[in-house]
Parts: structure tokens; C-alpha cells; sequence
């Protein structure tokens, strides 16, 4: 039996995906990959996971994604896999149009943010809508992460063929760090030891949206000047966005690049921040909130899934500085940052991985070979 995950990069499934991978293994399952990078995927190789390079581009109308279209073709007529579990928007429409014509296994995508949404620029919903709609004709089970998402897709598809999941699931990390160890690790950073840590964690492109913070950060350090903030991640912005900062005089703005150890960082952090554009339902989000750490975001889909207003973090609305600002000035607050942190830790039980693991087990165990006779997988 065989089982193969497909998305742009190895790094997508080793941050999301392993804990879904071992379950196929534990279960007698051959796992295969489909991505690129080399880092990680001699991470998923060390778990004897078949690593099949095949490189894809992020715009849908790149020459070199029908590359990576005949190589995915040709992947299937030489294998035959029992499940394909495809990814990230470019690489499943890829995948599912190679596979559409295969009499041998089913196919599954979980879409971890539709690009078009509430809100969305008009291109989105010209160049991603229809692709997604016709690609959901290539599809057995669509899974999604957030309402709106749902919603969206059961406007492709019957709703026996859409589920509603809660994320990819996350684990609170069990090491614990003495105060002299979180000392110790901030100072390392270059923080000061009675900072107020904010964390930013987030690929560093347009669609993350630092800069919203970074044009408000003058005003939020005039008003908490302990603040200290953590940017964590790469991306294509990275020059730009450190550019930025330094020309603007930022002070105190630590850029870390991509980290493995964000779950440590999380035991120094007092705030997370992310101010999204387009969100699915951020993993970062969720570690937080399972580490008892207040967030304030953006108003989005898959951002406003998780935090309630004023409840275990804030909601704002984007480009309302005054709103970002007035946030900060509250949240500096320990004893408000305590009492929204116990809020996210009771909202967290159903995203926790063991759970998560669960939804997708029942969804993996679906009878395909009879039109969806099967046990009843909506996650709702």
C-alpha cells in the first residue's frame, strides 16, 4: 500500500504533515513526498519517507509548472498510489490535473486558505476561483480549515465530499524554561531582560503584512517602551523589510530568519502578532494560544476562527492604525495578558493534535470504491 503527499515544498509537509505521514507508516502505508529542498527533505527521509523532487512555481501561469505537470504525470503512470494527499494551491491544481485520468486510488486536498476570500482583490477571484472549481471535478474529498472555506467549497462540491477540520493540529511543548533560561535565551537574542517580547512569526512577503506593524511601531514603543519585537521567518521581502527598518530609525526590531525552535521562542514570548492579509488557520496562531499567549491580528478569515475580540487577544481591522496602536497600549497590561492567555488555553482542547488526528483518520477512512457510502466525515 502506498500513500504520496504532494506540495510546493518539503518544508510545507515537515512543518504541517509528519505527524500524518507516520500514521500511513504506522499503518502499513509506503509514504512518498512530492516537493523540494534539500534541508528538509533529508528530514523526511531520516523518517523513510521517498522524497520525488519535482519543483513548482507559485504563479498558477508559470511555464516551468508544466514541468512539473509531466512530471507528476509520469510519476503515476509509474507508481500506483492507494491515496494522494495534495497541497498548497499551485501544486494540488498540478497534481490533481495529472491524477484526473488515473483508474488506481483516490485523491484528497486540503486547502489551507483559499486565494480568494472575503475581501480578496478581484484577480484572486478571477484566477483562483475557477481553477479551484474545476479542479474540484479531479477531486474525491476536499478538506478545509476554516468556515469560509467550507462555505466555498460546498459551492464546488456536494457537501459529502467537503470537511471541516480543525487545522493541522498542535502540540503545547512539554520543556519547561526557568526564568534564568528564558533570561539567558533573550539575551542571546539581543533582547533586554525585562523586555515585553512580541512575536511575529511569518513567512516575510506582501501577504503577511509586517509593515502595517512596523508603521505603527514608533507610536507603540512611545507608549511601552519595554516592547521588543521578534520576526521570525524568510521570505522574498526579507531585503525590503530590513531596508525599511533601518531607514525608518526602528529600534528594537530583531530579525531571526527561519527558525526550528519556534515553539522556545513561544516560552519568551508575551504577544503574538500577525496582521495577515489572507490567512488559512495559522499554525502560529494556535501554538500560541495552546501556550497561554494573548494575540492580536488582523480582522480575517482564519485569524478571526481563533481569537474573539477582546477575549483572548484583539481583532483589528486593516489599516486602522489607531485601533493597532490602542491594542498594544492595552495588551501591555500583565494582568490582561494573563486573563486572555487562560481564554486561549480553554478555546485550544479541539485544535490540539491528538484531536486533529482523529478528524483526519475518519476522513482517511472513508469508502471510496461506492459513491461515498462511507461513516460520516464532516467535521462540523
Amino acid at each position: 500500500m502506498k500513500v504520496l503527499f504532494v506540495a510546493s515544498v518539503y518544508r510545507h509537509l515537515t512543518a504541517f504533515h509528519i505527524p500524518f505521514m507516520e500514521y500511513f507508516q504506522s499503518e502499513g502505508y509506503e509514504v512518498y513526498a512530492v516537493g523540494i529542498g534539500d534541508e528538509d527533505k533529508a528530514i523526511l527521509e531520516a523518517r523513510n519517507i521517498s522524497c520525488i523532487d519535482i519543483p513548482f512555481s507559485r504563479n498558477p501561469f508559470s511555464s516551468s509548472n508544466v514541468k512539473a505537470y509531466l512530471g507528476l504525470k509520469k510519476l503515476f503512470k509509474q507508481e500506483n498510489f492507494d491515496l494522494v494527499h495534495a497541497h498548497t494551491p499551485v501544486a494540488a491544481f498540478l497534481t490533481r490535473a495529472a491524477f484526473r485520468k488515473s483508474d488506481y486510488g483516490k485523491i484528497l486536498y486540503t486547502a489551507h486558505g483559499f486565494h480568494f476570500y472575503k475581501g480578496a482583490p478581484l484577480q484572486n477571484w478571477l484566477i483562483y476561483y475557477p481553477l479551484e472549481k474545476l479542479a474540484a471535478k479531479w477531486t474525491d474529498h476536499l478538506i478545509t480549515i476554516n468556515e469560509e472555506d467550507y462555505l466555498n467549497a460546498k459551492k464546488f462540491l456536494p457537501e459529502h465530499k467537503v470537511s471541516l477540520t480543525h487545522g493541522v493540529g498542535v502540540e503545547p511543548l512539554k520543556q519547561t524554561l526557568t526564568e534564568d533560561e528564558k533570561l539567558d535565551l533573550k539575551l542571546s537574542l539581543g533582547l533586554k531582560g525585562k523586555a515585553i517580547v512580541i512575536s511575529y512569526v511569518a513567512e516575510l512577503n506582501d501577504n503577511k503584512n509586517h509593515i502595517f506593524l512596523f508603521n505603527n511601531w514608533k507610536e507603540i514603543k512611545k507608549q511601552t517602551p519595554e516592547y521588543e519585537l521578534l520576526v521570525i521567518g524568510t521570505g522574498e521581502k526579507e531585503v525590503e523589510l530590513k531596508r525599511i527598518v533601518s531607514e525608518m530609525g526602528l529600534e528594537d526590531i530583531h530579525f531571526l530568519g527561519f527558525r526550528r525552535d519556534v515553539p522556545k521562542l513561544l516560552k519568551i514570548t508575551d504577544i503574538l502578532c500577525l496582521l495577515s492579509l489572507r490567512e488559512g488557520l495559522p499554525k502560529s496562531i494556535m501554538e500560541a494560544m495552546a501556550e497561554g499567549i494573548p494575540c492580536i491580528v488582523s480582522n480575517t478569515r482564519g485569524l478571526n476562527d481563533l481569537i474573539i475580540d477582546k477575549k483572548n487577544g484583539f481583532i483589528i481591522d486593516l489599516k486602522n492604525h489607531i485601533g493597532l496602536r490602542e491594542s498594544f497600549k492595552l495588551i501591555s497590561q500583565l494582568s490582561l495578558r494573563i486573563q486572555m492567555g487562560k481564554v486561549s488555553k480553554s478555546l485550544i482542547e479541539d485544535y490540539l493534535l491528538q484531536n486533529v488526528k482523529s478528524e483526519y483518520v475518519s476522513i482517511y477512512s472513508i469508502d471510496y470504491k461506492d459513491e461515498y457510502s462511507y461513516k460520516d466525515a464532516n467535521i462540523k
